[in-house]
């Protein structure tokens, strides 16, 4: 078999918010997908999830995918391991990771959803099969006042959630990629303990509260910050501060009695190394659009599991980065959930071919060649656009 083609779709996309404001608004922002799909000459054919849209991502990973198109062309997609280290190894003089792995990520998981085609079985088969029925996940409520908070957690627990994230302090920081110094004053830091006080009195002891901040902490503010929801029993303190500073992140972690959550903002098995020999984080959260694909995240939680350290991937992009991310945390021991956009659904059911099957808070895998999921093309080209 040879790839004959490779099609990159930017699509865009209505996305609900759980944000600052009020209580959910529905369908109500934009964000842009960058799809991949891969062609062969046997009829066969790949999808993957290169997407990232802060910063200018979206342009930036469709031009890489652009430029890899032409060297894909001929090539056995069978020799998936073969094709990411040629990939990777590009631009090892440009540095091969943040925009690059993103592109590889796509292309990763349109060859392993051809793989999983051409052998008639689903990707989690391919990695060595399920060790667990379905994929638990967690989810955001909707981030408005105290009272509106509550009523959306509770709501979320009704529908079989039992752990959800939020973000308390957003109203108070910078902004996720607006970061200057990192100071939150007294009054954001009780503003946010009074959020995550009102979610904790409405979901009870037995749901999970995980927290993110986006890294718009300097090291005394998360410090403080962390500490102050200490009392709510908080699963996890996500990206205290910017990913750049392995010191830093030690700093917080010795200084905090919460478990700590990183890896948003990390790339491939590499930047992990350090966090996990240096024992930084009592989570991690690689994101299978960003770091690898399906290849490189199946890597980083063997390597995290010889460590004991939960992988739980990041999600807010498509589908695809859903079902790629579900493929490989049903074949991990080490798996603690799954990141989703709950209120998302609606547009997930338009774009793809069929709902994502869930209930009870898990995700139910198709045992379906491949991914398990195909684009719905009609929706793709009428709501593709130029970056």
């Amino acid at each position: 078999m040879k790839i004959t083609d490779v099609k990159i779709y930017i699509v865009d996309a209505p996305t609900a918010v759980a944000g600052t404001g009020g209580a959910a608004r529905g369908l109500d922002r934009r964000r842009t997908w960058v799809l991949v799909k891969i062609g062969t000459d046997e009829g066969l054919s790949g999808i993957g999830d290169a997407s990232q849209p802060a910063g200018g991502g979206t342009a930036i990973s469709s031009r890489i995918l652009d430029v890899l198109r032409e060297s894909l062309i001929g090539e056995d997609p069978a020799n998936i391991e073969l094709i990411w280290q040629r990939l990777y190894r590009r631009f090892t003089f440009t540095g091969p990771r943040g925009p690059i792995t993103r592109a590889i990520s796509g292309i990763d998981m349109a060859l392993w959803d051809i793989k999983g085609k051409s052998l008639g079985k689903p990707v989690y088969d391919l990695l060595g099969g399920p060790v667990r029925e379905s994929v638990p996940l967690y989810t955001h409520p909707a981030l408005g006042s105290p009272a509106e908070l509550a009523e959306s957690s509770r709501q979320l627990v009704a529908e079989g959630f039992t752990a959800l994230k939020t973000d308390p302090f957003m109203a108070a920081t910078d902004g996720i990629t607006s970061y200057m110094n990192g100071q939150i004053s007294v009054s954001g830091v009780e503003r946010g303990a009074e959020l995550i006080g009102a979610m904790r009195d409405a979901v009870g002891p037995e749901i999970e509260i995980l927290i993110d901040v986006h890294a718009n902490f300097n090291v005394p503010s998360a410090i403080r910050a962390a500490n102050r929801l200490e009392q709510y029993d908080i699963t996890w303190f996500e990206e205290p501060v910017q990913p750049d500073s392995y010191q830093a992140l030690r700093q917080v972690k010795e200084s905090v009695r919460v478990p700590i959550c990183v890896g948003e903002r990390l790339f491939t098995r590499y930047d992990f190394a350090p966090i996990l020999e240096n024992r930084l984080a009592d989570y991690i959260m690689p994101d299978v659009c960003w770091t690898g694909g399906i290849s490189e995240l199946k890597k980083i939680a063997t390597m995290a599991e010889a460590y004991y350290v939960p992988i739980s991937p990041h999600n807010v992009q498509s589908p695809i980065q859903i079902m790629a991310g579900a493929h490989v945390m049903r074949t991990v021991p080490n798996f603690y959930r799954l990141e989703i956009a709950s209120l998302q659904m609606q547009i997930y059911a338009e774009a793809f071919d069929r709902p994502l099957d869930i209930s009870d808070g898990e995700l139910h895998l198709p045992d379906r060649p491949g991914l398990g999921i195909e684009l719905n093309m009609d929706y793709v080209e009428s709501n593709s656009v130029i970056v």
